[in-house]
This record gives C-alpha cells, sequence and structure tokens, in this order.
C-alpha cells in the first residue's frame, strides 16, 4: 500500500525536515507539535557538508547562506596553552572536496528556515498545542479530520512514539553535561578566531566555539562530566553547577577561564543518548532523529543525522510498499548511526585526554597534514542521502 498521507509528530528539525522531504515526493504531511509556538531552543549548530546538501535539494540553502557563515578552518587547539595542535580547512575547501557547504549559524535560524518553507507548501499542514494521550493512527485522524497511513516521531530523546514501537531504545543519561553560552563579539576575547570553529582539548573536558553571524556573537559549549540535571535545555546553571564548570577549567588557559567566569547566565544541556533498538513496528510508525538514536554531540552530527534520517525516509516509503520501506530504511541507516556512535566515543577520549594519553595525542594529530586528516570525514561529510 503506497503511503499518501503522514503524520509527524514534532516540529523541530528532523520533523520539519521530513515534512518538505516527504512533500517533495507528493505526499501529505500533518506536523503536530505539543508547543503552542515553536521558541528559540538550544543556541549554535554546525551544518556540515552532508547535511547542507539535502538542505540545498529541498530548496533551501539560499536561505541559509545570507544568514549563516562558512569557516574556513575547523580548528583542534589546547585548552591548556592556546597551541593549535591540528586543523583542517573548510569554506571554499569543503565546496570543493565534499560537494557543499559547511555553516554555522543559530538553531533557531534554521528552525526558522525549515517552518517558513513548511508554511509555504500546501501538502504540508501545521497544528502547534497539539497533546495525545496516544500516538496511534487513529488518535491522530481524530485531531487531522485524516487517518494517515504512517505516524513518524520526530519527537526527540523523550519520544512518546517511541512507546507504540516494541524494542525500541531507552534514553539514558551519559554523565556529561554541556554548559551554553553566547558572548558578544565585542566582548569575545582576541583568541576566538572570528572564520574558524575550535575545539579547545583539556583533561576531563572540552570547550567548542564558532562565530554566530547573525547575531554578532560566539557560540560557546563547555562540556564536561556531571550530573543533577533534568531534561531541559534550557535550565540556568545553578551555583553548584557553575562551581562544577569552575573545577573542571580551573587549570585551562586564563584567557578562557576569564571569559567562562564572565558569563553571567549559562545554561545546562543534560547530554542524554537513546541506546540501540528498533525504529518502527513494522507497520504504520517509525521514529526518525534523537527519537530513534540520539547520540552524543562529539561529532557534531546530531542535527546532520535528523536530516539525513527525514530525506531517507521520505524517499523509502516513496518508492517500496511500507512495511518494506520501513525495513529498507532501518536496514539502510543504522549501520552509519553506529559508526558514527563509535566516532562520538573515540572524540571523547581524544578531547578529553589527561597525562601521556594527551601529550600521545597532541603529537600524532599535529604530524597529520591537514588533507590527511580531511580524508578521515569523508565518510562523514561526503555521504550523499538517497531519498
Amino acid at each position: 500500500m503506497p503511503v499518501k498521507q503522514v503524520a509527524i509528530i514534532g516540529a523541530g528539525i528532523a520533523g520539519l525536515t521530513a515534512a518538505l522531504s516527504f512533500a517533495r515526493r507528493g505526499i501529505a504531511s500533518d506536523i503536530f507539535e505539543q508547543a503552542k509556538t515553536l521558541t528559540e531552543v538550544g543556541a549554535g549548530l554546525q551544518v556540515s557538508p552532508n547535511a547542507s546538501r539535502i538542505l540545498q535539494g529541498l530548496g533551501l540553502l539560499d536561505a541559509l547562506e545570507a544568514t549563516w557563515l562558512e569557516p574556513k578552518v575547523i580548528r583542534l587547539a589546547s585548552g591548556l596553552s592556546l597551541r593549535e595542535i591540528a586543523s583542517v580547512p573548510s569554506g571554499a575547501f569543503a565546496r570543493s572536496r565534499w560537494g557543499a557547504p559547511y555553516g554555522t549559524l543559530h538553531r533557531a535560524t534554521l528552525q526558522g528556515v525549515l517552518l517558513r518553507a513548511v508554511e509555504a507548501e500546501p501538502l504540508c499542514r501545521l497544528h502547534f498545542g497539539a497533546r495525545f494521550d496516544g500516538v496511534g493512527p487513529q488518535a491522530i485522524a481524530m485531531a487531522a479530520g485524516r487517518e494517515p497511513d504512517l505516524v513518524v516521531g520526530a519527537d526527540g530523546v523523550w519520544s512518546k512514539v517511541r512507546n507504540a514501537v516494541p524494542g525500541s531504545g531507552a534514553p539514558r543519561f551519559s554523565g556529561n553535561i554541556a554548559f551554553r553560552f553566547v558572548v558578544p563579539e565585542a566582548d569575545a576575547p582576541a583568541v576566538l578566531d572570528r572564520s574558524s570553529v575550535t575545539a579547545f582539548l583539556g583533561p576531563s573536558a572540552h570547550l567548542v566555539c564558532y562565530p554566530l553571524k547573525e547575531a554578532a556573537a560566539f557560540n560557546i559549549v563547555a562540556i564536561c562530566a556531571g550530573g543533577g540535571v533534568g531534561h531541559d535545555w534550557s535550565q540556568a546553571a545553578s551555583s553548584e553547577q557553575r562551581s562544577l564548570l569552575k573545577r573542571h577549567f580551573a587549570r585551562w588557559h586564563g584567557v578562557l577561564t576569564s571569559m567562562l567566569e564572565r558569563e553571567a547566565n549559562p545554561t545546562v544541556w543534560p547530554l542524554h543518548e537513546v541506546g540501540n533498538g528498533r525504529w518502527h513496528n513494522g507497520r504504520d510508525t517509525v521514529l526518525i532523529g534523537d527519537a530513534a538514536h540520539a547520540m552524543m554531540p562529539f561529532a557534531a552530527q546530531g542535527a546532520a543525522m535528523a536530516i539525513e534520517d527525514a530525506f531517507e525516509l521520505a524517499g523509502a516509503v516513496a518508492t517500496r510498499a511500507r512495511a518494506e520501506a520501513l525495513e529498507a530504511f532501518e536496514t539502510r541507516r543504522a549501520p552509519r548511526i553506529a559508526h558514527l556512535r563509535q566516532r562520538a566515543a573515540f572524540n571523547r577520549f581524544a578531547y578529553h585526554a589527561r597525562g601521556p594519553v594527551r601529550l600521545a595525542r597532541d603529537i600524532v594529530l599535529s604530524l597529520r597534514p591537514p588533507q590527511s586528516l580531511a580524508a578521515d570525514l569523508d565518510w562523514i561529510y561526503g555521504y550523499r542521502a538517497i531519498g
């Protein structure tokens, strides 16, 4: 039975990209969002070429290019000395090598571009303030006035749709937390490069910094071990958590510790992941993005994987019978997600290395030329989703 009508639960990056991807295939969708309006959630976002290539195919790249910044280089540096350890060229190099751009922007900017495209698409209908006691096709039909052929769970780590998928993964706290800051350019130290993404590495912690052109500011994310946080992305850091941040970065270069200490209102983001499990029920329900496989941000691919999922799911259900399409989608996507989980775990080990391991890491990376490091990213950035 061909899929003609879908219901998408969640109007984040995954859900909105899915709606546009289905519309591209002539499939109508109802998108349900429990919030009454889409609010500015999170902070900065890196859109790597594997994701920007899809956004280009959906006709969104011009709007993004008018707002985002394409960093010239991606750098690894010591948080203790500020010395550059390694770098990978980006900018024009990314477009040439991987066939699509690498951009940085605010998460709300991308969500806004997606939202406006969905609102302009006749095959898409948005429903805000939508809450369901159940998320099956019949419950959704009562809200939408039409019964979907397929329910897509794009409702994040704490997905309710996941309950309709037997054997699905379960969310778990990783033991790491992220502190988020947005520092105005005028207040940022000179060590923050206005044309690069920089990850400062240190014992048991790291700091990612990159510019947000539309905000005239830098996005700063400090990741370290910790606990005592809830589920909210925008929870204000407590005095205890600020003390934890200070302890983790106490030995870092004074320029960076001073920047962190000056920030009055950091938010805390608990890093949860979703374990291995099924992504669909074999009939009428499927999970994408964080609902299916939330992962740690150590490879900066969470949003990109949601975009890839959305695009490839639409391609699968447009060309196959429903049950076959769901199985083919998971079979294709699961190995890539598993590979990225491994890469993120390795990056966490490398970024947070201590003692002799840290010194060995720095030596090995410093001996690698940028072109060699770029080749290690070909399988991530050069991936071409099938939609």
